[in-house]
């Protein structure tokens, strides 16, 4: 397939993009050796290579790869890694443009969500199996992983994963009657602490009881966590089929997504620009993020007093989303740029590596063996995101932009147009039922 031709495949799949995944919300790698950067050098002598490595800007990850490109350049003297960072809404595009050009990156990072596209544009090239083989990466990384096993090959690896967790002000709360060191556990305590929490002025809110922000994660608490408890799984067993409205549960769920803002009234859409600014301002109490915003808080909010819990349970089910950042290797990347990138690709991946990401980002490390590291679970604040990794569930997109829009859509209608909820989530379900159906059809 023509480079022009996979450009314009893609260009078609990527829809502009409002998710900071951490964004919404956003590495890993393959075996079980914790190699370093100097344990990857092996020839003096080699040939001299550049390689680009590109993924969207988000600041705390910006700088760590600055830091590890060093490390990794000075191990591996003839390599040069160019990092090449754009705005998370421009980023998609300026793939597809690079593409239609015949450069670009040699490694990209993507959100798990975009993985299939990609590889079904022949963007991506299958990872090599004496590096990464499926063997390797299902027995040292986290289950969450699988999702993006396509046909059964790997065409990327994540350096780290996350899940979901709910963040509150203890301030806020002290400042309202409740005990600042004791969370909400399940979801009636969740709304019934956000209502005393939200303070309202002269009908304009001052202060969000619960954040809510769908193009954040609220989108994905949704799926993969409220649909289950309230007793409907989101998506097939065979990923083919979308079940968001199967059952009354799953109307259940969307209505009481929605009724946070329409009824119950304790956050709204981009109160205080949004919900993550809300946050980190001390203008919300309650916020559900991934664990990849513990590094902007302790950059941004040093002074805030903040504590981090795990997901609210609802009819006993405890639940959360689980995602990631992957890197792929692009078909770009051929002879000496394919060998310098898997060789990058297998640093990126290691245990050590994914020991100082788990610090200085906040995102779990990929493989299981950090989930289980002592020091890290002496983290309050990292601890309950860890904990969560055996009982986090990913969501398979197809199109993660077009998916996520659609449920986007959804809430909009009943919040801005009075829409019946049960109508709103049927459009929804059929939309992205069309995105399931075109991409096994083809």
């Amino acid at each position: 397939m023509g480079r022009k031709v996979i450009s314009l495949i893609l260009a078609g799949c990527m829809t502009f993009s409002v998710l900071l995944a951490g964004c919404g919300n956003k590495n890993e790698a393959p075996d079980s050796t914790s190699q370093t950067s100097t344990e990857t050098s092996t020839t003096a002598a080699a040939k001299p290579v550049s390689i680009e490595y590109w993924q969207y800007f988000y600041e705390t990850k910006v700088n760590l790869m600055d830091e590890l490109i060093k490390e990794f350049q000075g191990a591996n003297s003839n390599i040069t890694v160019v990092q090449k960072h754009f705005p998370y809404d421009s980023y998609q595009q300026k793939v597809a443009a690079a593409v239609s050009a015949g450069s670009g990156p040699d490694i990209i990072n993507l959100y798990y969500g975009w993985v299939p596209k990609y590889v079904k544009s022949g963007t991506l090239q299958q990872l090599p199996e004496a590096s990464f083989s499926a063997e390797k990466i299902e027995s040292t990384f986290a289950p969450m992983v699988k999702v993006n096993k396509i046909d059964g090959k790997y065409y990327t690896v994540p350096t780290a994963v996350r899940t979901l967790g709910l963040f509150w002000n203890k301030d806020i709360f002290k400042a309202n009657g409740l005990d600042p060191e004791k969370p909400p556990k399940t979801l009636e305590e969740l709304v019934e602490m956000a209502k005393k929490c939200t303070k309202i002025e002269n009908g304009k809110l001052e202060i969000e009881g619960l954040t809510f922000q769908p193009s954040g994660q609220l989108h994905s608490w949704f799926r993969p966590v409220l649909l289950k408890q309230f007793g409907q799984e989101p998506i097939s067993a065979d990923q083919k089929t979308v079940q968001w409205n199967a059952s009354e549960n799953g109307y259940k769920a969307f209505e009481f997504l929605v009724n946070l803002a329409k009824v119950d009234k304790v956050g709204e859409k981009d109160f205080f620009t949004d919900d993550s600014t809300a946050f980190i301002s001390g203008k919300a109490a309650l916020h559900i993020d991934g664990s990849y915003r513990l590094g902007s808080l302790k950059s941004q909010a040093k002074d805030l007093n903040y504590g981090v819990t795990v997901l609210p349970s609802y009819n006993g089910v405890d639940t959360s989303f689980g995602s990631f950042w992957t890197n792929g290797i692009t078909t770009n990347a051929t002879g000496d740029k394919l060998d310098a990138s898997v060789k990058f690709l297998e640093y990126l991946t290691s245990t050590d590596v994914m020991k100082t990401w788990t610090q200085k980002i906040g995102e779990i490390g990929a493989r299981t063996e950090i989930a289980n590291d002592p020091e890290l679970l002496k983290d309050d604040k990292l601890a309950p995101f860890i904990q969560q990794l055996p009982i986090a569930d990913s969501y398979f997109y197809v199109d993660e932009d077009a998916d996520r829009k659609a449920l986007m859509d959804a809430i909009d209608k009943v919040l801005l147009n009075n829409v019946d909820p049960k109508q709103a989530l049927d459009e929804a379900t059929a939309q992205v039922q069309k995105l399931l159906d075109e991409y096994w059809g083809k």
